[in-house]
C-alpha cells in the first residue's frame, strides 16, 4: 500500500494513507511502529460515509526522521492538527490512538479540542512516566544504540502481544520495529519519558470518548483502562477477550466492532436534537 498522500507539516514530511470520504476518522499508530498496525481496518470497506486515513508519524513508516533529537507528544499531536486541517472537510476528526498514539491524542485533545469530534484511547494511560519507567526508557535507548533494532523487537515482543498471539502478528510487529530508524526509536523514547501526567485532562474531556483495552494487555492493564474510562463523563470502555497490548492486530474484528458501534451510536447521538426527550 502506497501513501495516497504526503503531507508537509511543521518541518517534517508525512505520509497518509486514505480510504473512503466524509468526515475524518484518523488512526495513529504506537512505538516504535507505523501505519502497518491499521492495515486490518484499512483493507475492510470503511465505515459508511467516512473517511479513513492511518498517518505515519515523523520519523515512522514512509515519514522520514526530521532530524527531531525528541519526538514530544505536543509537536506530534501539532502536525496531527495540520493533517486533520488539510484532510477533514469540517476541520475536526474522530481520533483513533494506540500506546504513544494515545499519548499523541491526548495531548491533541489539550491542545485543539476544538477540532475534535470524538476521541479513541486504545491499549494506552493518562498518566505520565514513574522513575522505574523513565530508567526503563534510558535503558531502552542505551541498549538499543548497542545492540541495534533486531534487539529491539526480540525485547518488546513478548511485552506487546498475548502469548498465544498468531506468527503473522509477531511477523509484523518484528517487522515495523526493525524498519523504524533507530533515530526516531531514540526520539520516541525521550518524548514519551518527558510527558505529562494528563489523567487531570479526562474529567474535562466533553467529546464522546472510547476506551479499549486487550484483555491480557501487560504493558497498559485492563484495570488502568478501567480507571481513565471512569474519569471520563460517559466514557465507553470495550474489554476485548484474548488480546494483548496490540488489541487492533491481535483481535481486529473484535476491534471493528467496536468502533464501528461506537461511531454508529455517536452519529445517532449527534442527530438527536438536544431538547428531545429522553
Amino acid at each position: 500500500m502506497y501513501p495516497a498522500h504526503t503531507l508537509d507539516v511543521n518541518g517534517a514530511t508525512l505520509a497518509l494513507y486514505t480510504t473512503g470520504q466524509g468526515p475524518l476518522l484518523l488512526l495513529v499508530h504506537g512505538y516504535p511502529l507505523d501505519h502497518r498496525m491499521w492495515l486490518d481496518l484499512l483493507r475492510d470497506p470503511p465505515p459508511a460515509g467516512r473517511r479513513l486515513a492511518a498517518v505515519d508519524l515523523r520519523g515512522h513508516g514512509a515519514s522520514p526522521w526530521a532530524g527531531d533529537a525528541v519526538h514530544t507528544m505536543e509537536a506530534l499531536a501539532d502536525d496531527l492538527a495540520q493533517v486533520v486541517q488539510a484532510l477533514s472537510p469540517d476541520g475536526r476528526v474522530d481520533l483513533v490512538g494506540l500506546s504513544m498514539g494515545g499519548y499523541v491524542a491526548l495531548a491533541f485533545a489539550e491542545r485543539h479540542p476544538e477540532r475534535l469530534r470524538s476521541l479513541a484511547l486504545v491499549d494506552t494511560r493518562a498518566g505520565d512516566d514513574g522513575p522505574a519507567a523513565r530508567q526503563g526508557r534510558q535503558r531502552a535507548m542505551a541498549d538499543t544504540l548497542e545492540h541495534g533494532r533486531h534487539w529491539l523487537a526480540q525485547a518488546l515482543l513478548p511485552r506487546l502481544v498475548a502469548p498465544d498471539a498468531p506468527p503473522l502478528v509477531r511477523a509484523r510487529l518484528q517487522s515495523m520495529v526493525e524498519s523504524t530508524p533507530v533515530e526516531s526509536i531514540l526520539a520516541d523514547l525521550a518524548g514519551m519519558m518527558q510527558r505529562p501526567d494528563r489523567r487531570p485532562l479526562l474529567p474535562t474531556l466533553s467529546c464522546p470518548v472510547l476506551v479499549v483495552v486487550g484483555e491480557h494487555d501487560a504493558l497498559t492493564p485492563p484495570d488502568e483502562a478501567r480507571a481513565m474510562a471512569a474519569a471520563v463523563p460517559g466514557a465507553r470502555l470495550v474489554v476485548l477477550p484474548g488480546a494483548g497490548h496490540m488489541a487492533p492486530m491481535e483481535a481486529p474484528a473484535a476491534f471493528r466492532q467496536a468502533l464501528l458501534a461506537w461511531l454508529e451510536d455517536n452519529s445517532l447521538a449527534a442527530a438527536i436534537p438536544r431538547s428531545a426527550p429522553a
